[in-house]
């Protein structure tokens, strides 16, 4: 291939994103679009969502746009408080933008304490309703750190999130 020649179009691509946030104690935990009442909260810039964050730049990655910190920097006043309900909507939408769409969604969440077997249902239907999916196209698993490190230690949550997008 020369230089001056594109590379073929594929069909899929993947992606992957990682987000992590600190815990305190009161208020309530967003995670995977839901508010649930835990004894504990994120903190950070918008509700702090690391399943949504970690999500919205799976299908930014993947779709070769910047991460959500450029498009949502954490030192502008008017994105304090921000839903990540909207940050993955833009991701989705910046993909459709670019031919793409979400095929399937899997994303773990790693946090010790509240444990999560009774939301994660309710995290999979939300996250399927934001992206416009059927909700067999996404997958939420639960994890925990086994007492280690600052997740196991109850300070803080992680995500992982993997997508395949497809050539609408």
């Amino acid at each position: 291939m020369t230089p001056k020649e594109k590379p073929p179009a594929v069909p899929f691509r993947v992606g992957q994103g990682f987000d992590l946030h600190r815990l305190a104690k009161g208020g309530r935990l967003v995670l995977g679009g839901i508010n649930a009442a835990t004894g504990v909260r994120s903190l950070g810039h918008s509700d702090a969502d690391a399943a949504l964050h970690a999500l919205a730049d799976a299908i930014l990655g993947a779709t070769g746009h910047a991460d959500i910190g450029e498009h949502y920097p954490d030192n502008f006043p008017e994105t304090r408080g921000l839903s990540s309900a909207s940050i993955l909507k833009f991701a989705a939408k910046a993909a459709r933008k670019e031919g793409w769409v979400v095929g399937n969604a899997d994303v773990t969440v790693v946090l010790e304490k509240p444990r999560l077997g009774p939301l994660k249902a309710q995290m999979r239907l939300r996250i399927a309703e934001i992206l416009g999916l059927d909700p067999s196209a996404v997958s939420v698993k639960a994890k925990s750190m086994e007492g280690l490190g600052y997740i196991g230690k109850g300070q803080a949550v992680a995500a992982y999130a993997v997508v395949l997008m497809a050539r609408a």
